[in-house]
């Protein structure tokens, strides 16, 4: 009989932030599995997962995800971890594999989830807290209340077209992926006549050195960056 896969998202990075629920899978299944960039890394889940179940032991194993910017190669590393997590689960063993923020947002994860349901595997997503959800709840500012809107868009060169289009009909935009594109941000908010005081930078949330604060290109953000823009901060 083949085992089961579950995605299990495990918070932005705090470990109080993962649910009971992500915890018990954790502790329960046979394998958990964790992403990593290069092989050999301890990886940022990795550190969160232990910090909150003992791991030592338990079955852990790395996947290698390419990050790098080619889509073949990102595409072959995930071809590679389905056919991994699949051998394992034809042994009959469960497999969790772990996902920073929420796994339904935009996460290397469903990659893996799409393809394996598709060969028959039976898979479940265990959900977690967004990265965004918990900076503003730092912020203490809301995403949305009444009748407004929010509109989630990812950073990058190709995708500035759409970040105009939901700045000009959302009256809150959540900017992820933003690394690097700060200064492209700001001038921006400056053609849609939008205050800075309306922008909330979110870096490395949930981590030593989280940053919630003004938009600051001075700042040495990394990929775990996220911009909230509220047309009305009031």
């Amino acid at each position: 009989m083949r085992g089961k896969l579950f995605g299990v998202s495990i918070g932005p990075g705090n470990p109080e932030l993962m649910t009971l629920k992500a915890k018990n899978v954790l502790e329960t299944v046979d394998v958990i599995c964790y992403p990593v960039k290069e092989k050999g890394e301890v990886g940022v889940a990795k550190e969160v997962i232990d910090k909150q179940i003992d791991t030592s032991d338990k079955d852990v194993r790395e996947v290698v995800f390419s990050m790098k910017p080619v889509d073949s190669a990102m595409k072959d590393s995930q071809d590679i971890a389905a056919d991994m997590i699949s051998e394992i689960l034809d042994e009959g063993k469960d497999v969790a594999l772990v996902t920073i923020g929420d796994a339904c947002v935009y996460s290397t994860y469903m990659y893996v989830h799409k393809t394996l349901m598709k060969r028959g595997y039976d898979v479940e997503v265990v959900s977690g807290i967004s990265s965004f959800v918990y900076g503003a709840a730092l912020a203490n500012v809301p995403l949305m209340m009444g009748d407004e809107s929010l509109c989630i868009v990812p950073m990058a060169k190709s995708n500035v077209w759409r970040l105009k289009k939901a700045l000009d009909e959302n009256d809150n935009v959540i900017i992820m992926k933003a690394h690097g594109h700060i200064e492209t941000i700001i001038k921006l908010l400056c053609e849609h006549n939008i205050p800075f005081d309306n922008a909330i930078m979110m870096c490395n949330l949930g981590l030593i050195d989280e940053y919630v604060g003004p938009l600051d290109v001075r700042k040495d953000t990394t990929y775990f960056t996220t911009v909230l823009v509220k047309r009305d901060s009031d």
